[in-house]
């Protein structure tokens, strides 16, 4: 007899997802449905969290000064390329507005809905 696999009939990964990505995808699709928009929000978060873990296996490899054209020393590029893909991983899993919990009637918590500074968009040609 097979054994049951816990991710049938959930969506699959990207074949490109490794350790961290796929942990990722698999923690949030194990307890919740998600939309087609979200999964695209999870794919690239999941891509994310893979990068960030190559960053930070590369800078344990490499100083965390270098020097610059002008003989300055500066901050490897690498954290700088990890501060930016922190706060891109911050805000895709943001735009996820993930469940913070049960509220006390048994539903999901999910966090506010945001407008933007402009307010919501309507469709064009209704008032």
């Amino acid at each position: 007899m097979p054994a049951h696999d816990p991710h049938d009939g959930l969506p699959q990964p990207p074949d490109d997802l490794r350790e961290e990505g796929l942990a990722l995808w698999w923690s949030i699709l194990e307890d919740l449905d998600l939309d087609q928009h979200e999964l695209s929000l999870l794919r690239a978060a999941a891509r994310t969290a893979d990068r960030l873990e190559d960053i930070a296996l590369e800078l344990t490899r490499v100083p965390l000064t270098v020097t610059n054209h002008k003989g300055d020393e500066v901050s490897h590029p690498l954290l700088v390329e990890q501060r930016m893909q922190g706060a891109a991983h911050a805000k895709l899993l943001a735009s996820l507005r993930l469940p913070s919990g049960l509220t006390e009637g048994g539903e999901l918590n999910r966090p506010q809905r945001r407008g933007a500074a402009r307010g919501s968009y309507g469709i064009r040609g209704l008032a």
